[in-house]
Order: structure tokens, then C-alpha cells, then sequence
């Protein structure tokens, strides 16, 4: 296989594990880093939701030990069985949803306008989040994911929905909604990485099955490129998070949020990016 293209394979799973645990919107940053790398094609977009795999893998080994404990207590303990039926219960709405809804929005919703506009949105909601847990933090009612109900899963399912409007950010909503729905930020973090793992491998199994007559077995290096330096890059971001998140906010990404919906919008009407699904 071309070298240059195995090259290109690595920067694109770079920019998926970086970004698809930070509520920047990892969509748009593939869109624009394929259209900078000329990688683009319809493979490529099926490559682009398969690399996601290697970023969950990410997750699976950062919370291996939480994972693990609650596998082995789930048949005898009713807190590790609450807490796997909340996973279930935020997973829910995202399967249906995007079921039903998947392919109109990715035919209708897809347009520089529509990606522009959540970004920006998204960047002032999250400062509007983030100040106001700052000025009442008694609003903040689970402190840890261990503690939430499903009702508090079921919410932060719905609210994971938004991110089918493309440029909103699954990790962004289900942070930052959670924010508001009364998580602390380190709950909301942590269940948004729990939410990914059933989410993201499902969207790419299916994304490969739907989508299988375009591959071949000439194209294994290059998905296994993608999905090692997806892996790499989102071990070392959702670390980075975990500790970030213990001394800051996510006011610095609001404000990305904004500058990169500026982007988006100069982009498309200069013609340099076509951001299209």
C-alpha cells in the first residue's frame, strides 16, 4: 500500500484520538484534516467513523479497573447492576434516535451553516455552564457516576442526541449537559466515557457492515493505522482530561469552539473546505 497514504492514515487517527473525547467535535476536525490531506473520498468517511473503535479502546484501558470490578460484581451487587443499566439507558435514545433520524440529518443537516452554528452555540453554552455550577454549586447533585439514577442516564442519553446535528460534539453534550442537569464536572466526564464505549463501537460496526461493499482486504494496513494511532493519541488525551479537569474548566474550549466556527464559516465560502457528510 502507498506510504504517503498509510501516512495520511496516521494523521487522521491522531486527530481522531485527540479529539474525540474533548468537546471540540471530532467531525469537524476530520473533515478539515482530510480536505487539508486530500482524504476525503467516501472510503475515507467510512475510515473516519471505524477509527473511532481504536479511541474507545482508549477508554476501555484507562477505566479498565472500574470496568472490571463492576463485570465481576454485576451477578451479586445491585451498585455495579445500577450502574450497568444506566449505561444501557443513556445508550438507548442514540440507537433509536439515530435510527430513525441518521440519514435525514446527515442529507439535510449537513452544511457549513449548520456546522458553523453549533460550534459557536456549543462554545457559549458551555461558558454559560461552567459559569453557573461556578456561581452556585449547589446545583451540582451527583458527585460521582456511582451515585446516579437512571433517570440522570436517561437525560444525558437524550441530551447525547444532539450530537447527530453535526459540529455538536458527543462528548461536549454529554459533558456539558450533564453539567447542567446537575453532575458535577468529573461525574459528567466520567459517564460520558462510559456512554462512548457502547455508542462509538456500535457506530462503527455498523458504519463497516452498511458501508462493506467499498472495502477490501487491501485495506486492512490502512485501518489498522488508523486505529493504532486513534488509540495512542486518545490514551494519552483522555488521561491528559482526567487530570485537567481536577484543576480547570472547559471555558478554553468554549472559546475554540467559537474561533473554529469562524473557521468553518470562512472555509466554506472561500471554497478551501467542502464540508459536506
Amino acid at each position: 500500500m502507498d506510504i504517503a497514504l498509510l501516512i495520511k492514515a496516521a494523521i487522521m487517527g491522531v486527530v481522531e484520538g485527540l479529539t474525540e473525547f474533548l468537546p471540540i467535535s471530532s467531525t469537524g476536525h476530520l473533515i478539515l484534516a482530510g480536505a487539508l490531506l486530500g482524504f476525503d473520498d467516501d472510503k475515507a468517511k467510512v475510515f473516519d467513523i471505524a477509527i473511532q473503535t481504536g479511541a474507545i479502546f482508549a477508554v476501555v484501558l484507562v477505566y479498565w479497573q472500574k470496568i472490571r470490578d463492576t463485570l465481576v460484581a454485576l451477578p451479586t451487587q445491585k451498585h455495579a447492576q445500577r450502574f450497568a443499566l444506566n449505561v444501557f439507558i443513556g445508550f438507548l435514545p442514540a440507537v433509536v434516535l439515530g435510527l430513525l433520524f441518521g440519514k435525514a440529518i446527515k442529507a439535510h443537516l449537513f452544511t457549513p451553516v449548520v456546522v458553523a452554528s453549533t460550534f459557536i452555540v456549543g462554545g457559549f453554552i458551555i461558558l454559560w455552564a461552567e459559569r453557573r455550577q461556578s456561581r452556585n454549586p449547589h446545583t451540582v447533585r451527583v458527585a460521582d457516576v456511582d451515585t446516579m439514577t437512571p433517570l440522570d442516564a436517561l437525560k444525558v442519553g437524550l441530551v447525547q442526541c444532539l450530537a447527530m446535528v453535526p459540529g455538536t460534539s458527543r462528548s461536549g453534550a454529554t459533558i456539558i449537559g450533564g453539567m447542567l442537569l446537575g453532575l458535577s464536572r468529573k461525574a459528567a466526564t466520567d459517564f460520558s466515557f462510559f456512554l462512548a464505549i457502547p455508542t462509538l463501537i456500535g457506530a462503527g460496526v455498523y458504519s463497516l457492515y452498511k458501508e462493506r461493499a467499498l472495502l477490501s482486504v487491501a485495506d486492512v494496513p490502512l485501518f489498522a493505522v488508523g486505529l493504532v494511532f486513534s488509540f495512542i493519541s486518545a490514551w494519552l488525551c483522555v488521561r491528559w482530561l482526567l487530570k485537567f479537569i481536577s484543576t480547570h474548566s472547559f471555558v478554553g474550549f468554549a472559546y475554540y469552539r467559537i474561533v473554529f466556527g469562524v473557521l468553518v464559516l470562512v472555509t466554506a465560502w472561500t471554497g478551501w473546505v467542502t464540508w459536506a457528510a
